[in-house]
């Protein structure tokens, strides 16, 4: 699967532990990265500051879903069962 453009659930709804540029203290679930563009893309997207957590995510469908809403949710749900 491919990125869906203008989503940016990755960059919303799970939390960061790690510093991240902008968010030396990470980044709570459910609040946009600092690195989060207002077309919804990563600013830092292929760069070597950019967190390797980030970098590992691999869009799927069983965690993006068929919208940007689901992703969310479905990106939510897993934060909370691993938290």
């Amino acid at each position: 699967m491919e990125c869906r453009s203008g989503c940016g659930a990755c960059c919303i709804a799970p939390s960061i532990s790690g510093p991240l540029p902008g968010m030396p203290n990470g980044k709570p679930a459910g609040a946009p990265c600092a690195q989060l563009m207002a077309d919804m893309r990563c600013a830092i997207f292929g760069q070597p500051e950019r967190p390797a957590v980030c970098a590992s995510f691999k869009a799927m469908n069983d965690v993006c879903g068929e919208s940007k809403d689901q992703a969310i949710w479905l990106i939510s749900e897993l934060e909370k069962a691993t938290s």
